[in-house]
């Protein structure tokens, strides 16, 4: 791993994701902060099924070290979920953007790890949850975790949490503090237009499979 050249320390574990996948795009330039660019790339992650999640990277041109991010190139990723809003003039609404930031990576990296998906998360629930059934009678609930950042800031994470989890989560009030184990996910879905026209969109969330409740908020 390249840490000697990291350009911020790993913050305390409140928020961690380790990633390991095939490079799915070319890394091409998003933006800067105080004179310093970030990239970004897609990596292509194997579920234990035969599906994949296609997530989105970002990453510092002080980490980069002269590396070309090619596609078809074997990664693994340390790093953490960062969340931003992106308004939608045509919607006249901002939208929540999910990404990985990455800390440190390995092009080593060949996707045969145990978990090469796997997401810790500790914040505090900031909307009231959401608890509804399939069709199919399998139990969703969805919530939305705020978890603490330097500088006083804060990501916003949607998670899903399934079965007993969900039941789990559906007693949950807004200031909770919880802590999760899972995965992030990619998922399409459709969005009809003011035109009637239907098209693809995707959703990133992380796929919960442990959770455990804290302290609420004083």
């Amino acid at each position: 791993m390249n840490t000697e050249n990291t350009a911020t320390p790993l913050t305390p574990f409140v928020n961690k994701i380790f990633l390991s996948g095939e490079i799915a795009s070319e890394y091409a330039f998003s933006h800067d902060v105080f004179g310093e660019g970030f990239y970004n790339f897609d990596i292509l992650v194997p579920r234990l099924s035969d599906a994949h999640d296609l997530l989105p990277v970002t990453i510092s041109e002080r980490i980069i070290e002269g590396n070309r991010f090619t596609s078809g190139e074997n990664i693994d990723i340390i790093g953490q979920i960062r969340s931003y809003n992106n308004y939608i003039e045509a919607e006249n609404r901002n939208r929540l953007v999910l990404t990985v930031f990455a800390k440190d990576y390995n092009f080593a990296g060949d996707g045969s790890n145990i978990n090469p998906n796997d997401v810790f998360l500790d914040g505090y629930i900031c909307k009231p949850p959401i608890y509804r059934t399939t069709p199919f009678g399998r139990e969703i609930c969805d919530l939305l975790l705020a978890v603490n950042r330097s500088y006083n800031k804060s990501d916003y994470i949607p998670c899903i949490t399934w079965g007993r989890n969900a039941r789990f989560g559906a007693k949950l009030a807004v200031g909770d503090n919880i802590k999760i184990w899972g995965r992030m996910q990619s998922r399409i879905y459709q969005k009809k237009q003011e035109d009637g026209s239907v098209i693809d969109k995707t959703a990133y969330e992380v796929s919960v499979s442990r959770i455990e409740s804290g302290k609420p908020m004083q």
